[in-house]
């Protein structure tokens, strides 16, 4: 059975791209798209939908966006398969609970709160935390479309615990023809560089070869059919991962625990330049 994949929509400029790229992704994997509106409130309280639908914000209500958002989506891929769906909870409660059985879950980085798009909405990173299954946020500049970036590469960070992260990094790449590139941070604590003069410089290329070492061992059955990039990095992967996201289409990261982000994964996310996947690490 394919699981659908899921995007949530409130009729906000960012959710509206959304809809754009979860499509994409959709007709990408051959999987079913569900159009999710979650809410306490019928009411549409925003602007950027009314003035499509040529009502003014308080007539525009939660099946008025779903049915605009279906319309554009069949527009987009008329042979995609595309439901729409209300339900009647929170934003973040509603996107969790059908993360359970879809393939992905799409987000905007922002809602219609009217907060800068610099910063992080409270669904994208409370659904970013707590769904069973990935989670896009859709970071950055990414055209609306989730094919043809203007970069051509998938970045993703290794961590403690990369199989399942790996393994749908390397899913994208292969479906968009695109080369994958595999991040492995290192540091070299501070007080290790000075225990003795002859010896400085020394502790950070043993750090850099158990890094290397570690991305060999993480990348040992690497499939043939993509080209797969290998990169050890000095520094945090808070302030690696952020800056090459500049040059990515598509950041993947890990996510260890179940409701919480970790600092990576939350510096990552309110600081990408493109779209970022938080991908449950499964041990």
């Amino acid at each position: 059975m394919c699981l659908p994949l899921v995007v949530g929509v409130d009729g906000s400029e960012p959710s509206l791209r959304a809809v754009d790229w979860a499509a994409d992704e959709a007709a990408l994997h051959g999987v079913p798209l569900i159009v999710l509106y979650g809410a306490l409130w019928e009411r549409y309280e925003g602007a950027a939908l009314a003035r499509e639908l040529g009502k003014p914000s308080a007539q525009v209500r939660a099946e008025d966006i779903l049915r605009a958002a279906a319309r554009h989506t069949r527009r987009r891929h008329p042979d995609l398969l595309v439901t729409t769906e209300t339900v009647p909870h929170e934003a973040e409660h509603a996107l969790v609970c059908a993360g359970r059985n879809a393939s992905m879950i799409v987000v905007g980085s922002r809602g219609r709160s009217g907060v800068t798009d610099r910063l992080l909405g409270s669904v994208s990173r409370t659904v970013a935390a707590a769904s069973d299954c990935p989670v896009v946020v859709l970071r950055g500049n990414h055209d609306d479309r989730a094919v043809t970036g203007r970069h051509g590469r998938i970045i993703v960070g290794l961590g403690e615990a990369p199989a399942s992260v790996l393994r749908f990094a390397v899913t994208e790449a292969r479906l968009r023809h695109v080369p994958l590139t595999v991040v492995r941070t290192w540091r070299c604590p501070a007080h290790e560089t000075v225990d003795h003069p002859l010896l400085t410089g020394e502790p950070d290329r043993l750090y850099e070869e158990r890094a290397a070492k570690e991305l060999e061992a993480a990348l040992e059955d690497a499939p043939s059919d993509i080209a797969v990039r290998r990169c050890t990095a000095e520094g945090p992967a808070r302030g690696v991962l952020p800056a090459a996201s500049a040059e990515a289409d598509l950041m993947v990261i890990g996510r260890r625990s179940h409701g919480r982000l970790g600092r990576v994964a939350h510096s990552v996310l309110h600081r990408s330049a493109c779209p970022v996947v938080v991908v449950p690490e499964q041990r």
